[in-house]
């Protein structure tokens, strides 16, 4: 019986030990650890990589969420459209702010948001559509930023999961006014602890942002805005600093693996639709099935692990009773969460593993 790493954390940081902890030492060396040259460094790195203007780092990517809405200056009873089918942080930090999430339905295929259902719920209260471009792949992002220029509302792109992901000639993080995404250690591009960015074109946006992820401050002790303590340590920007030197290998490899799993499973599965002209970083490689707590116990047995990306859509969660929403208000959304499982992925699998999980299925 094989044991399968779902992530496999611990190579990753075995390969790229020596340049790590040296990265580490060095900070620790001149004991800057909030707002060092790394952080600087990081940030120059990500526009470059991104083609944004602006990359603004931070502590999380829920808090680069909440520091994008305060950015546009999302106030109580505001209305923001996003996805059911989506990690809770995403409508999470809009109910933090008082404000109210609307939800849509997803794609079938994608299962990011559909665009097509978009227009039919905005109001006089909408402020924003924060698309989510959930397991590595953006949502249909020209659709949704042109609905946006339209109705006169501002685009959030949620890419915890899609940093480094191609949409046209484009790079997910830099497709709307503000991209937003996650260095949570199992993302694609993971930290050792919580991280995350903000990416803009927007210098007035950019400017501001800066200034709420440190408390609202223009100049110290100076203070503009009511903001936050949002900034990312420098010991997490050195570790990203060594990591992204490798990501687009990273990718490639990730990239790999999903091809040999779909030609592995095709036959009996319905494999990740990806757009044309779209890439996935495949946070997640997730299939569809009919059985899945079976499967699930079956896959335990003989040493694969899998996880569910997501049991529950947002609208039938116990937190967001108050909106009102019931079974079969979003149909695609809850027959999906029924039926997704995220096999392992990550860049070390091995075609002997993919075949060995694709014969246990």
């Amino acid at each position: 019986m094989m044991n399968i790493d779902f992530a496999n954390l611990q190579l990753q940081y075995k390969l790229y030990k020596d340049e790590l902890d040296h990265a580490i030492h060095a900070v620790l060396d001149k004991s800057n650890y909030i707002m060092g040259e790394e952080v600087d460094q990081l940030e120059h790195s990500l526009e470059i990589y991104t083609g944004a203007k602006h990359a603004i780092t931070c502590s999380s990517g829920t808090d680069a969420l909440l520091l994008a809405m305060m950015a546009i200056d999302i106030q109580p009873y505001d209305e923001i459209i996003t996805t059911p089918f989506t990690f809770i942080s995403t409508a999470e930090t809009i109910a933090f702010l008082k404000a109210k999430p609307v939800f849509v339905d997803i794609d079938d295929q994608t299962y990011n948001i559909d665009a097509s259902k978009i227009v039919e719920k905005i109001t006089e209260k909408t402020k924003a559509i924060i698309s989510v471009s959930l397991y590595g792949q953006p949502a249909e992002m020209d659709t949704i930023n042109r609905i946006a220029k339209e109705y006169n509302l501002k685009v959030i792109e949620d890419a915890a999961q899609s940093f480094g992901a191609d949409y046209k000639d484009k790079k997910s993080c830099n497709l709307s006014d503000i991209g937003c995404t996650s260095f949570f250690p199992a993302k694609p591009l993971g930290c050792f602890g919580d991280g995350g960015a903000l990416f803009t074109n927007d210098d007035v946006l950019a400017k501001k942002i800066k200034s709420l992820r440190l408390h609202g401050q223009t100049k110290r002790y100076h203070h503009k805005y009511i903001g936050m303590g949002g900034r990312l340590d420098t010991l997490q920007a050195a570790v990203l600093n060594v990591k992204l030197k490798y990501y687009s290998e990273t990718l490639i490899k990730r990239q790999n693996v999903a091809r040999y799993y779909n030609k592995v499973l095709k036959e009996k599965y319905e494999t990740p639709y990806i757009q044309e002209k779209t890439t996935s970083v495949y946070a997640q490689y997730s299939i569809r099935v009919k059985n899945r707590d079976e499967l699930q116990m079956k896959l335990k047995a003989e040493g694969v692990p899998t996880a569910v990306h997501y049991p529950i859509p947002l609208h039938l969660q116990e937190a967001f009773e108050y909106l009102g929403y019931n079974n079969g208000d979003f149909p695609v959304a809850e027959k999906i969460c029924k039926e997704i499982i995220s096999l392992p992925m990550n860049p070390f699998l091995t075609e002997e593993e993919i075949q060995y999980i694709g014969g246990k299925i």
